[in-house]
């Protein structure tokens, strides 16, 4: 069984650079308090590290 993390939006992208709301997207994240479980992958790590204002990752699972 893969390792997973459960990842929530806490901020909005309102007034952030158009990057950051494209990481957000990139995570399956659009609106406010919204969660996602994610495959524990560097890559995701390193989106959640990208934006660490806009998400916490409230859950390691695996």
């Amino acid at each position: 069984m893969a390792k997973t993390i459960v990842v929530k939006q806490i901020g909005s992208p309102i007034r952030r650079p158009a990057i950051q709301r494209q990481t957000l997207i990139g995570l399956g994240l659009n609106k406010m308090h919204k969660t996602r479980e994610l495959e524990d992958t560097p890559a995701i790590r390193g989106m959640v590290a990208k934006i660490p204002h806009l998400v916490e990752i409230i859950e390691e699972r695996g």
